[in-house]
Order: structure tokens, then C-alpha cells, then sequence
């Protein structure tokens, strides 16, 4: 609880993925992927309740043995290749408020595919959505390679500027405004922004919390998972 805040965190993670077999659970230096994730979610100061939300019986047990709660498993229909973060959370969110005839304040999703996430980065997404009373606050890195101003398309064979006008020879460190993607890690809701308005991000009201790149890595490929092993390692 924060100022008085019933705080509710879930962890999806659903058992089909495809590019990588079982990757929620499969090994990351010598630990399943997920229990990066349950470690710092269990530090954090200011969540009252926290699950993990999966339709595998073997998720289940690998979260359970690192010490999450997983109260039931999710229905088929929303663990689908279809069915999106916010079907799952609601159906969470619903699972958990009839459970313990309570209403949460906030909702904060914690993905299991960024280990590198600290407590740190957590608790303090929190402390700024219920300050700033916001409807989401999303953990995002800055761009540096892949500026917006580098993004281009092609018409008629000819390289066109997508969107940005690039000057010429402009070095990376120069290119302006700052340009930051969503990093997938950290999404702090309020309840009314879920499980009303069925969003995670998108209002005028949404702001961020930008996570240190060297935290950011997000498990999408092998590669990805490789590039977190050797961090972990030099530390």
C-alpha cells in the first residue's frame, strides 16, 4: 500500500509462446526467466497483493516454487495468440477483487520477458502514478541507434524520410528531441483506466518513467536472451 492505495501486481505469462519454447520458464543462468521477475515484485514496499496470472500447469509450479502466488489458472480463451494483455488482466483483476471482496486501486503489470527490472524501478513507477494521479505510468528507454529521424521508407526506389526530416551527417548524439520507445517492463494502471476504458497506455494522461537501458533488455528472441545472460555475468 502506498498513501492509502490498495496496490494489486500481476505477472501474465502465458504458456504458448513460439519463438523461443517455454520461455516465460526457460533457464537464464541457470534460474527460469519468470523468477527474475517474482524476486523484485516480492521486495517491492508498496504492493498488497501479488500474482502471476498463467493457463500452464508448469508455469504454475516453477512460480510457486520461486515463491508467487498463483491463485488459478487462466481460461483458455484468453491465452490465446489473440487475446491481448488487457483481457488478461481484467480477468485477473475480477478474479482477485471477488476473491478478496476488495477494490483495487491501481493495477500494476510487471512483465515476466524484462528481468533485469529492479525493485527499485517498481516501487518508484508507483510512487509517481499515485502522486501524480495518472492514468498509467510505463517504464520506457531512450532511443539511440534507432532515432525516429533514422527511420526511413521507400517510394518509387528512392529513400524517403519517414516522418523527420534527417540533416545530413547529424551524429547520433545530436539528433533532437530525445526519442524514447516503451520498454514492456513496468505498466502501472489505474483501475477505472483497465478495467473501464480497457487500456494500458494511449491517454492524454500517461506518463513516464524512464528505465536505464542497461535494464531494459526485453526476452523476445535467443539473441535477446544471450545479451541478458552476459550482463547478469559482468554485473
Amino acid at each position: 500500500m502506498f498513501k492509502k492505495k490498495k496496490i494489486l501486481a500481476i505477472t501474465l505469462a502465458r504458456g504458448g509462446s513460439k519463438a523461443i519454447k517455454n520461455k516465460n520458464i526457460i533457464k537464464l543462468n541457470n534460474l527460469p526467466l519468470i523468477s527474475y521477475t517474482i524476486r523484485e515484485a516480492k521486495k517491492s514496499k508498496y504492493i498488497d497483493e501479488y500474482i502471476v496470472s498463467t493457463d500452464s500447469k508448469k508455469i504454475k509450479k516453477v512460480a510457486e516454487k520461486y515463491g508467487a502466488y498463483v491463485p488459478f489458472l487462466r481460461p483458455k480463451a484468453i491465452a490465446t495468440d489473440k487475446a491481448t494483455s488487457v483481457d488478461a488482466l481484467v480477468h485477473a483483476v475480477n478474479w482477485m477483487e471477488k476473491y478478496n471482496k476488495v477494490k483495487y486501486d491501481y493495477i500494476i503489470e510487471i512483465m515476466c520477458t524484462n528481468p533485469l527490472k529492479k525493485v527499485k524501478d517498481i516501487d518508484e513507477v508507483i510512487k509517481k502514478i499515485v502522486n501524480t494521479e495518472a492514468d498509467s505510468v510505463i517504464a520506457v528507454h531512450k532511443l539511440e541507434d534507432h532515432h525516429p529521424i533514422r527511420i526511413k521508407k521507400i517510394i518509387n526506389d528512392k529513400i524517403v524520410d519517414f516522418t523527420l526530416k534527417e540533416i545530413p551527417e547529424t551524429r547520433r548524439q545530436d539528433l533532437k528531441p530525445n526519442a524514447y520507445i516503451r520498454s514492456g517492463s513496468i505498466y502501472a494502471l489505474k483501475r477505472k483506466h483497465l478495467m473501464i476504458e480497457k487500456l494500458r497506455y494511449g491517454s492524454r494522461n500517461s506518463r513516464p518513467y524512464i528505465l536505464p537501458e542497461e535494464r531494459a533488455v526485453n526476452i523476445d528472441t535467443i539473441a535477446d536472451l544471450y545479451a541478458a545472460e552476459k550482463m547478469i555475468k559482468d554485473g
